[in-house]
């Protein structure tokens, strides 16, 4: 009798140990699943590494011609690169790099949005939705649509590059300035 309740004894113990490792087992699986659709939850809220990637333009300047806009792209909107001229104006939104001096903006008017026109001819750009005109540094011809000059977009110069996205000192001293826009 004793030898049997010893057995059932033994039994009872080997069956709890066998409960707790199916637990345990359970309870690290469960661990590792939540683990994995939390990363891969994660992952999915991340941007795309080509929406990072659309995050920084750089723009090299040293090949730019007097009086000729380029136009880049930047977050899906049309940049103005415009190297100015020895005989036009300078003024306080000019970037300067390398002694050469620069019109930057965002090539949207300030009045719907419209896509001002470059002409090299008056030195200007033309917006033809609503006749509205700016200088060569982007500021609005007064008494016209436009309410305000195009607006400059963050930019921090590197040598002779352009990066535009990050906000360099430059930058910071138009935007305390309040030129940016």
């Amino acid at each position: 009798m004793i030898i049997k309740q010893r057995k059932e004894l033994s039994m009872a113990q080997e069956e709890t140990g066998r409960r707790d490792f199916m637990g345990m087992a359970l309870g690290a699986w469960a661990v590792v699943g939540g683990v994995g659709a939390l990363y891969a939850a994660k992952r999915s809220w991340d941007p795309l590494p080509s929406v990072k990637a659309a995050g920084f333009t750089t723009i090299e300047t040293k090949d730019k011609n007097e009086n000729e806009l380029v136009v880049e792209k930047w977050r899906g909107k049309p940049i103005f690169v415009l190297k100015k001229s020895a005989d036009m104006e300078a003024h306080d939104r000019d970037v300067v790099i390398n002694g050469d001096r620069f019109h930057i903006s965002i090539g949207l008017c300030t009045h719907l949005g419209c896509i001002p026109a470059y002409q090299s001819d008056n030195k200007e750009f033309f917006c033809a939705c609503h006749g509205g005109r700016f200088d060569a540094s982007g500021t609005n011809k007064p008494g016209l649509p436009p309410p305000s000059p195009l607006e400059i977009p963050p930019f921090k110069i590197d040598g002779t590059k352009l990066v535009l996205g990050e906000a360099g000192p430059e930058y910071k001293k138009m935007l305390d300035a309040g030129l940016t826009v």
